[in-house]
């Protein structure tokens, strides 16, 4: 515990933080800022994004379409990549390894 009676925030999950950092190398690929993304998936903050690319945060599965198109990645792939880092177990079991996706 801080000083303040809060607790510190905790640290992001190795492969959530892998899942943001391949966002963000897309995102930058693609030309656009976090506010830019936000504004091209209609969010209402682009914190979120940062939020997302600093792995404290995760995709919905129901944007993956929305980003993927934003970022110029097929549905698949983004797909696969989420499930790759934020279900390891269900993306092994699909038979999927790294080798699959684009990077």
């Amino acid at each position: 515990m801080t000083a303040d009676n809060e607790f510190p925030a905790p640290s992001p999950h190795p492969l959530r933080r892998e899942a943001g950092d391949w966002l963000k190398r897309r995102r930058r690929a693609a030309g656009l800022t976090q506010r830019q993304l936000a504004v091209r998936l209609g969010l209402d903050y682009y914190t979120f994004i940062s939020q997302i690319e600093g792995g404290r945060a995760r995709v919905p599965s129901a944007l993956y379409a929305a980003w993927a198109a934003a970022l110029g990645v097929s549905a698949a792939d983004f797909a696969k990549k989420m499930l790759e880092c934020y279900d390891p177990d269900t993306y092994r079991a699909l038979g999927l390894s790294p080798g699959d996706l684009i990077s």
